[in-house]
């Protein structure tokens, strides 16, 4: 990923705080004919002794290739990405001042790197997914849990996914939220973003400048 050193965001707590925040990941593994993409919600596990940077969970249908792919211990890239949004010149300030402006692309984005491990284990997918749906569950304000559903069911549904599990061994994030602009016209585009509905352009308008700075 081309990273400018102002663009280039390390803070471990910034980094996880986003991929808890926007868990649908992109996943790139080497497969036999190229590179191979898998979108996967993952959960991120906190960093440890054995896993200084954190460990990824996920899992995927035993009919997806991906996780049969790997012989071995096999190298992955993955994708987070955050709030992002179209910035138009006309919100720069700087433009009625010499109109040398030209519109740019804001977005935030986490790569981790890290060795991909097949989990293809019942008892490890039972507490994987009770640990998983309880996190979500919780967040959308809701009660229900695995034992909610029949356990023959549960059963069957066990047998149809695979588990993996990726230990992060590199972590960099790009918040690309006009470091690189005046304070005027952070502040431009920031109220800019303030004005629409939308709720990513909003979140992306925090980013540029905190409301207090609006």
């Amino acid at each position: 990923m081309y990273l400018p050193a102002h663009f280039e965001e390390n803070r471990p707590d910034v980094l996880n705080a986003l991929i808890r925040e926007y868990p649908l990941a992109t996943v790139v593994i080497q497969a036999d004919d190229g590179p191979e993409a898998n979108h996967i919600p993952l959960h991120l596990v906190t960093a440890s002794a054995d896993a200084p940077l954190g460990m990824l969970q996920g899992h995927v249908a035993r009919a997806n290739p991906f996780w049969q792919t790997p012989q071995a211990e096999t190298d992955a890239l993955v994708i987070f990405q955050g709030p992002q949004a179209y910035i138009s010149p006309a919100w720069y300030p700087s433009k009625a001042e010499h109109g040398k402006v030209v519109p740019t692309w804001n977005y935030v984005a986490v790569h981790a790197r890290g060795r991909l491990l097949v989990r293809d284990d019942p008892l490890w997918l039972r507490n994987f997914l009770s640990g998983l749906v309880a996190t979500h569950e919780t967040q959308v304000d809701s009660l229900w849990t695995m034992a909610d559903a029949p356990a023959e069911y549960i059963d069957k549904m066990l047998t149809a996914i695979v588990g993996f599990e990726i230990q992060i061994t590199s972590l960099i994030g790009k918040w690309k939220v006009s470091q690189n602009r005046p304070a005027s016209d952070r502040s431009g585009v920031a109220k800019a973003l303030h004005r629409t509905s939308n709720p990513e352009k909003r979140a992306m308008a925090e980013l540029v400048a905190p409301p207090c700075d609006v």
